[in-house]
């Protein structure tokens, strides 16, 4: 495991001074539970990274907010918070850590192991933010925020209101504020050989229902929504927002 960490700490460009911190950020609740039983006397703890991942959670929250703000000033608080709900997203978070390649320096138990815990989104995003915590906790929170935005420029540089809006979670809102149940998606129809994919997907609600299609199930779920929305939109006599 020191050489591992050697290793990372040179691909996410920070030095520990309490390595410990870099350890357990990668220490997947699986491992340090399948330690915990196989230990003979009961005593070992293995702490797992929760903990961390609770406080760097909130340090990039606070980094990209702060980066979204310095660079964006005239953008209002409504499209900050997209823009900074995206970013902040587990889809997003996975993919950074696959850039890191952090799964390969996780620690993960046997079962996890067995069922690809190491591309997981959830891990890789729940172990990005761990890692978040142990920078802060061991160099302070100037450094943390240096290793955000670094990691994230691409990101921040290319975010827009526009790239952030969430169809689906538009349409739930909508839904929700006049007192009626959430959507429900179905993949209705699949097309093409299995390289090239075309989904077709249907939303359903309480008055209504219409299909979208896309490249992939999340991508159609999401045209679905967008065009339900525009249904709604007519129905109670508002113009369709455009974006």
């Amino acid at each position: 495991m020191p050489n591992s960490l050697s290793k990372l700490e040179k691909l996410i460009d920070c030095r520990f001074t309490q390595i410990e911190l870099l350890e357990r950020a990668l220490t997947h609740r699986s491992w340090a539970n399948e330690k915990l039983v196989a230990s003979s006397d009961g005593n070992i703890h293995y702490k797992q990274n929760e903990r961390l991942e609770f406080v760097g959670d909130s340090v990039l929250g606070l980094a990209i907010a702060e980066e979204l703000f310095r660079l964006n000033p005239d953008l209002s608080e409504g499209d900050l918070t997209l823009m900074k709900h995206h970013l902040v997203s587990a889809e997003t978070l996975a993919k950074l850590a696959e850039k890191l390649d952090l799964g390969r320096f996780m620690r993960i138990g046997r079962g996890e192991e067995k069922t690809g815990g190491r591309k997981k989104n959830a891990i890789l995003a729940d172990t990005l933010e761990a890692v978040i915590g142990a920078i802060f906790f061991d160099s302070g929170y100037l450094s943390a925020r240096r290793f955000v935005v670094k990691l994230f420029l691409e990101e921040i540089t290319n975010v827009t209101p526009k790239s952030s809006l969430d169809y689906k979670t538009l349409l739930q809102e909508t839904l929700q504020a006049e007192k009626r149940d959430a959507p429900k998606y179905s993949v209705i129809k699949t097309d093409g050989p299995p390289h090239i994919r075309f989904f077709t997907v249907e939303a359903v609600w309480d008055s209504g229902k219409i299909a979208g299609g896309g490249s992939t199930i999340k991508s159609a779920e999401m045209e679905a929504a967008r065009l339900a929305i525009e249904i709604l939109d007519s129905q109670i006599g508002k113009p369709t927002e455009k974006v």
